[in-house]
This record gives structure tokens, sequence and C-alpha cells, in this order.
């Protein structure tokens, strides 16, 4: 009697071309996750496919892969892509061109990724220059449309990644408009975790005959992800136990609700030795891709977040994600729990919560599909001592901006003194707010001011300094 065995299925096996699966191979991916597996035979094809699986599952390379395998070889024409991904979030359109990008150079192609934010000069310049695949944001993209800056016209892929979040921000009429202006007759592939909001209608109207593929119970929590909610007596616990959380060695994300929160929690962090970046909407965005680079690389430990990063960040090996505000819905729980227990890792989920907040977070859990039974704790208890593991070595935070010498009386108003030594949230901009006067001024900046000498500056700091 033979004993059957199932062969487990390579990229090759899909049918990726040798050079694709070469650099997948060389980036440590040896094998495809379950939603590129299910796929990729039909998107390989050239057929339209809904992709439905929960947050982590691996879709970024399930669209990836035969995006470029199905435009290599292509004409380049200057401001006419071939292909193209949208993404709700800027944060997410840097992500999916990071791991576009090594798979088109292997192929000889071009990526550019276009958003709002940022100055529209440089990625219009991209365009020109001619690219293959744009990533793009819905405004950003209409904007360039409509400024005859872009042309959709040679468009064969189009890829929608998160469509169910591009619905909650509300983009679904111009990511309407934009599909109608891609040749009806292109490949198109939808991946979502839920279909409701619209998307439907998106998939009724654009989708050939789709194959639909789903991975998962959809909005499931990951098998390998650990919920535990933690009940704290109050105000200041819940900041003994937030800092003892943040304290271990791995990755880790805390979440907030509001911007001015994350930031303070951030700064209070970093100055207990716990390199901390925040990442909010009142951020521009060379700072988000800064403090995400940080984040990232290693060199910060905490990512300090609202609910921008909840679908728009993804970093492997993010091994803990704390609430430390609970979220108010339950699709914001899941989708902020699914930053760890990535792509088959495992990781933990910490709920806290102040005793006014039991009543809604059970609720909040039990909508969520949760069952974690609440531990009444202190940041010494020994469960959560054991789930922050080792302690990291503290790290000296980085030196307090230099405040420039008291000016005169008679120097201008607010000479270069950043208020409370955050600057450098204000990009460096003196402040004009009543820290920033002269000692002694007694509040009128116009004070002394005729008698200023003629000096050119000297002895005072420059504005913005």
């Amino acid at each position: 009697m033979t004993e059957s065995t199932s062969v487990e299925p390579t990229f090759e096996s899909l049918g990726v071309p040798e050079s694709i699966s070469r650099v997948l191979s060389g980036r440590g991916i040896t094998a495809p996750f379950p939603i590129q597996a299910t796929t990729l035979p039909d998107t390989l094809a050239g057929r339209d496919v809904l992709g439905r699986g929960k947050t982590g599952s691996g879709k970024t390379l399930a669209f990836s892969i035969p995006l470029v395998a199905g435009l290599a070889g292509g004409p380049r024409r200057p401001s006419r892509p071939t292909g193209l991904v949208l993404a709700p979030t800027r944060e997410l359109a840097t992500q999916i061109t990071a791991v576009i990008e090594p798979l088109a150079a292997a192929v000889g192609m071009t990526v550019t990724t276009i958003f709002g934010g940022v100055s529209q000069s440089r990625q219009v310049s991209a365009l020109r220059a001619g690219v293959d695949i744009v990533v793009a944001c819905p405004g950003r993209l209409e904007d360039l449309m409509k400024q005859r800056l872009v042309s959709l016209d040679d468009v064969k892929i189009t890829v929608l990644d998160e469509a169910d979040h591009m619905a909650d921000l509300g983009f679904l009429p111009g990511v309407t408009r934009i599909l109608s202006a891609t040749p009806a007759g292109g490949q198109r592939l939808l991946f979502s975790a839920t279909l409701d909001n619209g998307v439907d209608k998106l998939v009724n109207r654009f989708l050939r005959n789709p194959v639909t593929h789903s991975v998962d119970e959809i909005d499931a929590p990951p098998v390998a992800m650990t919920h535990h909610v933690f009940h704290v007596a109050g105000a200041q616990e819940k900041t003994q136990l937030v800092h003892r959380l943040a304290s271990g060695t791995g990755r880790r994300i805390l979440f907030m609700r509001t911007k001015h929160q994350a930031r303070k929690l951030a700064k209070q962090l970093t100055e207990a030795g716990v390199p901390s970046v925040d990442l909010h909407g009142n951020l521009s965005q060379p700072a988000r891709d800064r403090n995400l680079a940080a984040f990232s690389s290693g060199d910060a430990r905490v990512l300090v977040a609202t609910d921008i990063a909840a679908r728009g960040v993804h970093v492997d090996d993010v091994e803990l994600v704390v609430h430390v505000d609970p979220p108010v819905e339950h699709k914001a729980y899941l989708h902020r729990s699914g930053r760890t227990a990535r792509a088959g890792s495992a990781g933990d989920v910490v709920t806290v919560v102040l005793p006014e907040q039991r009543r809604d977070t059970q609720q909040l859990l039990r909508k969520a599909g949760i069952s974690a039974q609440p531990q009444q704790v202190r940041a010494d208890s020994a469960s959560v001592l054991e789930l922050v593991g080792e302690i990291a070595p503290f790290r000296e935070p980085p030196p307090r901006q230099a405040q420039p010498a008291p000016a005169r009386s008679g120097a201008p108003r607010g000479g270069g003194a950043n208020r409370g030594g955050n600057g450098s949230h204000r990009g460096g901009a003196a402040s004009n707010g009543s820290s920033g006067r002269p000692a002694g001024s007694g509040g009128n900046a116009r004070r002394g001011g005729p008698r200023r000498r003629p000096r050119s500056g000297t002895g005072r700091a420059p504005t913005g300094a």
C-alpha cells in the first residue's frame, strides 16, 4: 500500500518566469503563500481576479508578480504607463513600490510612485522620462490626469489594492473615474478584505468574468496571533504598563486615537531610553518616510501611531501590537492587530482597558470574534513581564536642540528660539510665541526696536535657526 503525498507548489510550477522567481529566491522567498498559490495560475493567464484575504496574507506579491510578468518586454512611452496600481494611502503605495521594484528591475522595467502631500514636479519628471508601472493614490493621479500630465490609454493591467479601505476613505468616485479612463479590454485585479461600501459595484462594473479566490475567513484574526486584554486601575497604572510593554527588544506598534497623544507618547518613550517614532496625519511626507524608515531599519523599536497606520504600514517581524486606546469599531481593531502575525509569523496583541472602557471594549471584542480572558494587571505583573520578555538596553536620547543665547531687548521678536524644544515638529521654524521673546522684554516686542544697531544680524540667531 503506497502512501500518497501532496506536493507543495513552487513559483516555477505556478508559471512564474525564472527571472522573477530568481529575485524572490534571492530575497528569501522560496515558497508561495496560500493567496499567491491560488491566484497566480489565473492572474498569470491574464484573467480578471477578485482576491479576498485578510491583511498580512501576502497579497502584494500575489499581484506584483503577474503585473511585472504580464508587462515585461513591452514598449515604454513618456507619460503613458502600461501598469497601474491604486492604493488608499501614501504609506501603502510606497511599500507596494518597494515590493515591485526589484521584480521590475530584473526584466528592465521602471516603477514610480504618485501621491499627494509632496511637490508633483519630481513625479511629473519621472512620468515624462518614461515609466512602465505607476503605483498611485487616487487623488494625486486624478490631478495629473486633469492637467494632461499622464494618460491611462496604454494601461494593460490595473490593480486595486485594499479596495474596501479606499471605500472607507471616500475614494470610490475617483477610483471609478480612473478605471473608466483605462482601456476596457485590460486585465483588472482587485484585492479586498470585504466587498461592502460599494466595492461590489466596482467588481460588477469593471471586472470581466472574474475568478474569485478567498483565503481564510474575511476579517478573521490570524491563528498565529495571541490576544491579551489588560485591565488597569487608572491612568497612572496605564502609563506605567504602556512604558513596560514598549521596553522589549523587538519591534512593536502602539496605537493611539489622537495625533497629539501619539506624538507625546513617542517623545516620552524616547526620553525614557526607548527609541520611538510617531506616525500620524500631521506629519509631512518626508517626516513620515523618515520615521517609517527608522522603524523598518530597527533604529527605532517602537512606532506610536494613529489609525493612519492600521492599514498602511507593512513591516515584517512586528512582535507586539498594543491598543493603548481601544478603537471605536471592530474592523479597526482587526486591521490594527494585523500589523503583527504577518505572513505566517506569530505575534501578540494587547488591549489596555481603563475601568470606564470595559463595557465598550467587551462589545468591541465580541464583534471582532476575539475570545480573551481579561486580566487585572500592573506593570510588574507576571503576565506582563512574560509577554515583554528581555528588556532592551537603555539608549541615550538624542540631545535637545541647543537654544540660542538670549538676545538683547532690541532683538526681533522670537529671535529663533523654538518653543519647548519642539522645533523638529515645526520644521525648524522660529516660534513667535511668548517663550521666544527675549528675557526682560516685558512681552513688548517693539521695545528698543528703533535703537537697533545697523550690524547685519551679528550676535543674533537667524530666523528658523
